[in-house]
């Protein structure tokens, strides 16, 4: 039995939600989410200012997908409510990052040609750069999903390397080291 499929979602107060035809709309301050429900598998209600994702039938497709509804609609009110954020460090001697207008990322991560990135409208970027610093990318969105997508995506770039580190990397990230030759 889903243990946190059971737990209730608690609906901030700026947020509203609303179940038209399969698909559930949350609408807060940051912007407005939908996602396909299966009728057939899951419920949602609704009770005090509490949603609660309820399944149909006992079958393992019902019980794998409670939990994973559940964490789904909570992600979406908490996007639309605070947000989200991603933060990638471009580690490496020449590596820049630049915005350009409409969202479009010119990075240099050392390849003979600057690499350009069209972002989706939803994510708002900037590029914080201290003298002597890496750069650092900050994405923001109320999607998460749509958001670790593109973070993972710059990241793919450049992933880092073993040897010297070097790479598009989150923030915080841990590169295992290895020895080189002369070890």
């Amino acid at each position: 039995m889903s243990r946190i499929g059971k737990i209730p979602i608690i609906i901030p107060k700026n947020v509203d939600v609303e179940i038209v035809d399969k698909k559930i709309f949350v609408k807060g301050g940051l912007g407005t989410l939908k996602s396909d429900i299966i009728p057939n598998v899951l419920k949602i209600n609704i009770l005090d200012r509490k949603l609660f994702v309820i399944r149909n039938k006992e079958d393992k497709k019902s019980k794998s997908l409670h939990g994973l509804f559940r964490v789904l609609i909570h992600n979406m009110m908490v996007g639309v409510s605070k947000g989200f954020l991603k933060k990638l460090e471009l580690i490496g001697i020449g590596y820049r990052v630049n915005v350009i207008e409409n969202n479009i990322l010119e990075m240099n991560l050392g390849f003979s040609h600057n690499i350009m990135i069209q972002l989706p409208k939803e994510i708002g970027v900037q590029i914080k750069s201290d003298k002597g610093r890496n750069f650092i990318i900050i994405l923001k969105s109320h999607d998460k999903q749509l958001l670790g997508t593109v973070a993972y995506k710059i990241r793919s770039l450049r992933t880092p390397e073993p040897y010297k580190g070097k790479g598009v990397r989150y923030v915080g990230e841990e590169v295992r080291r290895k020895t080189g030759k002369s070890a």
